[in-house]
């Protein structure tokens, strides 16, 4: 399959990367199709997408009337078989559980056209662990891209091992066709290139936290002075959502059987539970639209 026979893109999960994904490619003049099992998911999806237009026209990034054509493009709809049925190209971007992903996989290569090319959004399970259900394993590979995508334009491209490479060439042009930077890795490598950087940081200041070693503030404060970045790793977590940090870290706690992995999810749910998801919801480590970080005296040396 050439660029050019790319028309209509699937997307499979309408949270918070699915609705971006999304609208990136119908920015790009892509039809666009979003599916995910929940009416309500679609519900916020919709106020997402109408959110996130309003942002790149105040930007100037695009303007009303390509923000019009671009929501037009965007159909939305909870029925597998009418999701999947012309689709060239699907984006899944569901919760981290391989059994979930596998079992979606599995009912969508029977719906999909043969030519479909399927790929994940996974940050952290190898294309190798989800293929054999995808029923095309030339035709599978990570396509994983990091928020907001139009401002961090940057995807990963990870083939399995019997990942054809004409596909690999044919996702390089469709990133680049969606004004992405493609980087492809040369082989699987758990939690990819950007991730295994970014966790190594998330990992150790949960393991800060959790032992009550300093708190969430002073961690932030020791990351951002040092190296004059404007959010901390906890801010960072906020950004990623703590219910998926919650499941991802839960997951490998019980994959690694690591006692801090344990204790670091536990301290994350501890947010979670309390309906604390970070920026989505308004509160996290912080509370948005104003975090503490962003103020002006969140450095400032007390007075005697």
């Amino acid at each position: 399959m050439e660029l050019d026979e790319i028309k209509n893109i699937l997307i499979i999960g309408s949270g918070v990367m699915g609705s971006q994904i999304g609208l990136l490619c119908s920015i790009h003049e892509y039809n666009v199709t979003l599916y995910d099992n929940s009416q309500k998911s679609q519900g916020e999806s919709k106020e997402k997408l109408i959110k996130y237009t309003e942002e790149l026209i105040d930007s100037k990034r695009i303007s009303e009337q390509q923000a019009q054509e671009a929501l037009t493009r965007v159909k939305y709809t909870t029925n597998p078989e009418e999701a999947g049925f012309d689709s060239d190209l699907m984006s899944e971007s569901l919760p981290e559980n391989p059994k979930l992903k596998c079992e979606v996989f599995s009912q969508f290569k029977e719906i999909c056209p043969p030519h479909t090319i399927f790929t994940t959004n996974s940050s952290t399970l190898l294309p190798s662990m989800l293929a054999a259900a995808t029923g095309r394993v030339q035709q599978f590979a990570a396509l994983h891209f990091h928020p907001l995508v139009w401002e961090n334009n940057l995807v990963e491209i990870m083939p399995h091992p019997k990942t054809d490479y004409g596909v690999v060439s044919l996702l390089k042009e469709f990133a680049e066709s969606i004004e992405q930077i493609p980087i492809i890795l040369e082989k699987e490598y758990q939690s990819y290139v950007f991730n295994t950087m970014l966790n190594a940081l998330n990992s150790a200041a949960l393991e800060l936290a959790s032992n009550s070693v300093a708190s969430v503030e002073d961690i932030d404060r020791a990351w951002m002075k040092t190296t004059n970045m404007k959010i901390g790793p906890f801010g960072v977590l906020d950004k990623i959502g703590l219910d998926v940090i919650s499941n991802v870290t839960d997951y490998w706690a019980k994959v690694l059987g690591k006692r801090q992995l344990r204790t670091n999810a536990k301290f994350v749910k501890r947010y979670v539970d309390k309906g604390r998801l970070g920026c989505k919801s308004g509160k996290g480590f912080y509370e948005y639209p104003n975090p503490k970080f962003e103020y002006t005296n969140f450095f400032s040396i007390p007075k005697k």
